[in-house]
């Protein structure tokens, strides 16, 4: 199993927190499973190899995308891929996605959005040029030129800084008084909120507070 992050460019830093890709070889006679847990940012998906398909609760597989969004989620999810396997990720800000593809994250909530249905043409070309890149080196210099095209300004800079005050404080932040310094209503925050990263902002930093206890874990085994 190879696994390697790469940076964004300084400029896609506030939407982008990191590309990652994942590559391996699978025995014939086992398949290799991939568990996703609750997750708090959403993730840009593309295989550039073969697809894993997903395992439901009898487990048996189903198809997913081979382009597509990971969205922000609080399920656990099982991937199984029987071929040898090769995934470029980006790993986004929480508040990426009306940033990027003008649509409310609590619309794609748990839900694994293929590229092509989401974005038409733009969304195929965009998928080709990924699988069919020749390192992923390239495929990083291709997906920073897509976002530096897409990028928009924020529109709500005070739910992108409620969103890094809860990551700094690992997920333990008075939601009420995070409402008083956005200058908003607790209605409005929390409306707002959602829109913007998927789940209420309780929610969102239980969510914070767990991926952080499972970090620290690995970290001291």
């Amino acid at each position: 199993m190879k696994f390697k992050n790469y940076q964004p460019t300084k400029k896609l830093s506030d939407i982008v927190r990191f590309y990652w890709t994942l590559e391996g070889s699978v025995l014939a006679e086992r398949a290799y499973i991939h568990r996703t847990l609750a997750n708090a940012s959403p993730e840009l998906i593309f295989h550039y190899k073969y697809p894993f398909e997903e395992l439901n609760l009898a487990n048996q597989p189903g198809k997913t995308f081979m382009t597509g969004i990971h969205a922000q989620t609080n399920q656990v999810r099982r991937f199984i891929a029987k071929s040898d396997f090769g995934i470029f990720g980006v790993f986004l800000q929480p508040y990426a996605i009306p940033v990027l593809f003008d649509i409310a994250s609590s619309e794609i909530k748990n839900e694994l959005p293929d590229l092509i249905t989401l974005l038409g043409q733009e969304g195929r070309d965009l998928s080709e040029k990924m699988i069919l890149a020749e390192s992923n080196e390239q495929r990083v210099k291709i997906i920073n030129r897509f976002f530096e095209k897409r990028l928009t300004e924020f529109d709500s800079p005070e739910i992108v800084k409620a969103t890094q005050l809860i990551y700094n404080s690992n997920g333990f932040l008075n939601i009420k008084k995070l409402a008083e310094q956005s200058y908003l209503s607790q209605r409005q925050f929390e409306r707002k909120f959602k829109e913007y990263i998927g789940f209420s902002p309780k929610s969102f930093s239980r969510i914070v507070r767990f991926n952080t206890l499972l970090w620290n874990y690995r970290m001291e085994n």
